[in-house]
């Protein structure tokens, strides 16, 4: 995190809820719960607690780059509550990305009871890399 306050990575990291390609059911029904209190305006995000930054689930200090790609940063609660660098509010993700919260939480409650193969390779790649 820079003295500008947190930014985020330059793409959506390769398991990010938010992308449209990655397989659905990576993670637990909690996290994709999380995602939809973002949507809507800014007094809806405050009913719901979604005042909070949304980082990256790799855990490198940055915000979440699925997160601020697919919300319209100019209406985030967190951001209007939270310092992040200037660059967070023009951010453009080079990936294609769900249009909301509620459908990438959607994608991925779908495979969280019986993930793909896909997925199971997945979630084995990212247990390992946090025994690390």
């Amino acid at each position: 995190m820079s003295d500008e306050g947190p930014r985020p990575s330059k793409a959506p990291c390769g398991t990010c809820p938010y992308r449209l390609d990655v397989p659905a059911g990576i993670w637990s029904a909690d996290e994709y719960l999380k995602l939809p209190r973002y949507d809507g305006d800014t007094g809806d995000q405050f009913m719901k607690g979604a005042v909070g930054l949304f980082f990256c689930h790799q855990n490198d200090g940055c915000l979440c780059a699925g997160w601020v790609g697919c919300h319209d940063t100019r209406h985030l609660a967190a951001l209007r509550l939270q310092r992040v660098h200037p660059a967070t509010y023009d951010y453009e993700s080079p990936v294609p990305l769900f249009g909301s919260g509620a459908e990438a939480a959607a994608h991925g409650l779908a495979g969280v009871e019986n993930p793909s193969e896909e997925a199971k390779a997945a979630i084995l790649k990212l247990l390992r890399k946090s025994a690390r």
